[in-house]
C-alpha cells in the first residue's frame, strides 16, 4: 500500500514554486521521493531552493519562467526533459491576487479597476492553462502515467468580498479542471489525470497583512475567516502536502476531475 503513495522516481514540475505554498509543495514531493522542477519568476529563490534540495540528496532543477509567457514555458520544459528525460506530473500553483485587483468597501462598485480585475483573473486561469498545454504535452509523450494538479481556492465556490478577479479566475479554473479531465480521459484513458486541490485560508506574503496584525492578532477580515472556519485557525502550508502527494501518486489513479478541499471545514460551515 505504501508504494502507491510514493513519488519515487517521478518527475514533477511546480509552477509558483518560489512562493510560500510552493515551498511546501516541493518539500512534500521531494520527501515522497520525487524529483522537482521549481518554476517561478524569482530566479534567486528558485536556485536557492533547488540547491538546498540537491545538497541534501534530492533532485531539483530551478526553472525561471512567467506562467503567462508560452515561450518561457517551452524553454523550461526543454530544460526539464534534458535533465530528467521525462515529466510525470505538474502542479499549477502559480496565481494569487494583486493590489489592482482589490475593491475596498469605500470604493464605488461601478467604478472598479476592471483592468486590474482582468489581470488577476487571467493569471489564475490562464496561468494554469498555458503550463498545462506545454508540460501536459510532455507528460503525455514521456510518462506511463501522469497527474496534473490545479490549485483552486475557497473563492471559487463562495462570494469572498473585495477580490472579484481572483474569485472569477478560480471559478474558471474549477470549470477547466473538470472539462480538461474529461477531455484527457477521452483521449488517453486513465494515463492522464487532472484534479484540483482547494486550500482554505493559509497565511502567505500576499494575504498576511489583510488577515493578521503586526502583533500577531487578527484583523477584522481575519476574524471573519476564523469565525467561518470550524477549526478556528489558519492552515499551515505543510498540511497541504498529504492531499497533494496523494493526487500526484498512483494511490489516486481512479480519481480525476475532482476538487479536494483542505480548509479546516470552511467550505461546509453554514455559520450557525
Amino acid at each position: 500500500m505504501s508504494e502507491n503513495f510514493s513519488l519515487q522516481d517521478k518527475v514533477i514540475v511546480v509552477t509558483g514554486g518560489t512562493g510560500i505554498l510552493g515551498q511546501s509543495f516541493i518539500d512534500g514531493i521531494v520527501e515522497a521521493g520525487g524529483a522537482v522542477g521549481i518554476l517561478g519568476r524569482n530566479e534567486a529563490v528558485a536556485r536557492e531552493r533547488a540547491a538546498a534540495i540537491n545538497a541534501s540528496g534530492g533532485r531539483a532543477l530551478a526553472l525561471v519562467a512567467d506562467v503567462l509567457a508560452e515561450d518561457q514555458l517551452r524553454a523550461a520544459c526543454q530544460e526539464m526533459m534534458q535533465a530528467f528525460g521525462r515529466i510525470d506530473g505538474l502542479v499549477n500553483a502559480a496565481g494569487g491576487n494583486g493590489a489592482d485587483g482589490v475593491l475596498a468597501p469605500e470604493e464605488d462598485v461601478f467604478k472598479m479597476n476592471l483592468a486590474g480585475m482582468k489581470r488577476v483573473m487571467e493569471l489564475n486561469v490562464w496561468g494554469a492553462i498555458l503550463p498545462t498545454q506545454v508540460f501536459g504535452a510532455a507528460i503525455a509523450e514521456s510518462a506511463d502515467k501522469g497527474s496534473i494538479v490545479n490549485i483552486s481556492s475557497m473563492n471559487s465556490k463562495r462570494a469572498i468580498t473585495k477580490v472579484l478577479g481572483y474569485n472569477m479566475g478560480k471559478a474558471a479554473l474549477d470549470c477547466y479542471n473538470q472539462w480538461f479531465a474529461v477531455e484527457m480521459a477521452a483521449r488517453y484513458g486513465d494515463r492522464l489525470r487532472m484534479n484540483a486541490l482547494a486550500p482554505g485560508f493559509f497565511l502567505t506574503e500576499q494575504n498576511r497583512s489583510l488577515l493578521t496584525t503586526p502583533d500577531g492578532g487578527f484583523t477584522a477580515r481575519g476574524e471573519l475567516v476564523i469565525r467561518q472556519t470550524p477549526f478556528k485557525r489558519f492552515g499551515h502550508p505543510d498540511e497541504l502536502q498529504g492531499a497533494l502527494v496523494w493526487l500526484l501518486s498512483d494511490a489516486s489513479r481512479f480519481v480525476t476531475g475532482s476538487m479536494i478541499c483542505v480548509d479546516g471545514g470552511f467550505s461546509i460551515f453554514g455559520g450557525v
